[in-house]
């Protein structure tokens, strides 16, 4: 067991090198090896990293700078022609996995609301497994990886709704008509005042002192940290401040450079969150709720490519693109995770989070291998599907 931050993150990072080099020899992604590292390590098995505080902060720190980064990506010209092109499909085929997640956590017995909350957190695919496992020199810029990325990115957008609702509804305090003041106030206020101080002290800054690029990392961190401080007094959580701090930067001409250079930043409190997450995760309670989580896995692996196959196929896509597209979307996200995460005990019990969590693992390792057998990406286990 360990005492401090220090000794805690010694244990982290190091196991997270260890697992991270047996993951990519088995040509699995980091996030499971960072999950399998605080399932062993967390408070239900070998106990070295025990402190429940601890574990929530450092997760937390994740998530903002994980959502910063997405906001950065999302800036309104690119939606508004994103949206154009994928808006049916990523509706049709969110519609369809919310079924699939909705009726076997219902089927199993679970609550109505367990069943929706399941329902949602199935509806998204990995943005950052589909985005890794395409070659960057190959398809980033043929036709498959603009299906891919939008529709990527419609469902982040759906996500972050969803992080927004479910946010509101799972804090145990809140006031219904509260938190529609909240929302309906407060959010707008928020983007309306990020978008002022983008406009009039961050631009003139950065054109100011472009060339200090030590300033200007500091400047990106503070800015993202600020809005989402300033989103909490406002009574939104600090993910929502950051998913604003975000797009109102979005359009800037440093955002490109932004998003490059927190990138490594991002995955070091990534690697802290996706810990957090094995380590809320009890061994023997996943055990028991086995077969609902195997069930759900296998499910959405099975229906996501012919499901995203037939909706491409209606908008005119060829039927092998299509199919390519379902095969790298056909696994849960992250955001499922993090789902889970802000429902938390208010809205879901253990076991139900467990089914969430444990099917999510299950298609990140499934569809990993589905896609690296069959298709160009960097991790190939053949060479002459290996692209970089």
């Amino acid at each position: 067991m360990t005492d401090g931050i220090i000794e805690s993150f010694f244990v982290i990072f190091s196991g997270a090198a260890i697992f991270a080099t047996l993951a990519l020899y088995t040509r699995q992604p980091l996030i499971v090896a960072y999950i399998v590292i605080g399932c062993l390590f967390g408070p239900h098995a070998l106990q070295w990293v025990t402190d429940p505080a601890l574990l929530s902060e450092i997760g937390e720190i994740g998530i903002i700078f994980l959502l910063f980064l997405v906001g950065l990506d999302l800036p309104p010209a690119k939606l508004r022609d994103m949206l154009q092109k994928s808006i049916i499909t990523a509706l049709g085929s969110s519609l369809a996995f919310f079924a699939v997640g909705f009726g076997v956590l219902f089927v199993f017995g679970f609550t109505l609301i367990e069943a929706i909350v399941a329902g949602i957190a199935c509806m998204f695919s990995s943005t950052i497994l589909g985005i890794k496992l395409l070659p960057t020199t190959v398809l980033h810029h043929r036709h498959i990886g603009e299906i891919v990325i939008s529709l990527l990115l419609i469902q982040d957008i759906l996500a972050i709704l969803a992080l927004l609702i479910i946010g509101g509804i799972s804090t145990p305090s809140a006031d219904p008509i509260y938190t529609v003041l909240t929302v309906g106030v407060g959010l707008p206020v928020l983007a309306i005042l990020a978008a002022l101080g983008v406009r009039f002290v961050i631009e003139p800054v950065v054109r100011r002192f472009d060339a200090f690029h030590e300033y200007i990392f500091l400047l990106a961190i503070g800015w993202c940290l600020g809005i989402a401080s300033l989103g909490h007094l406002f009574g939104l959580s600090l993910e929502i401040g950051a998913i604003i701090a975000g797009v109102t930067l979005a359009s800037s001409p440093i955002a490109q450079w932004i998003t490059e250079n927190l990138r490594p930043l991002r995955d070091f409190f990534l690697v802290l969150f996706f810990f957090s997450v094995g380590a809320a995760i009890d061994p023997v309670l996943l055990l028991k709720m086995i077969l609902p989580t195997a069930i759900l896995a296998v499910l959405l692996v099975a229906v996501k490519p012919p499901v995203f196959r037939a909706l491409l196929n209606w908008q005119g896509e060829p039927g092998g693109a299509s199919l390519e597209a379902g095969y790298r979307l056909g696994q849960a996200s992250e955001f499922s995770l993090l789902l889970t995460y802000v429902a938390g005990t208010a809205l879901l019990t253990a076991e139900a989070a467990h089914v969430i969590q444990g099917a999510t693992v299950i298609t990140l390792l499934l569809s990993t291998y589905l896609v690296i057998l069959r298709y160009p990406s960097p991790i190939a286990i053949s060479r002459e599907l290996r692209r970089d």
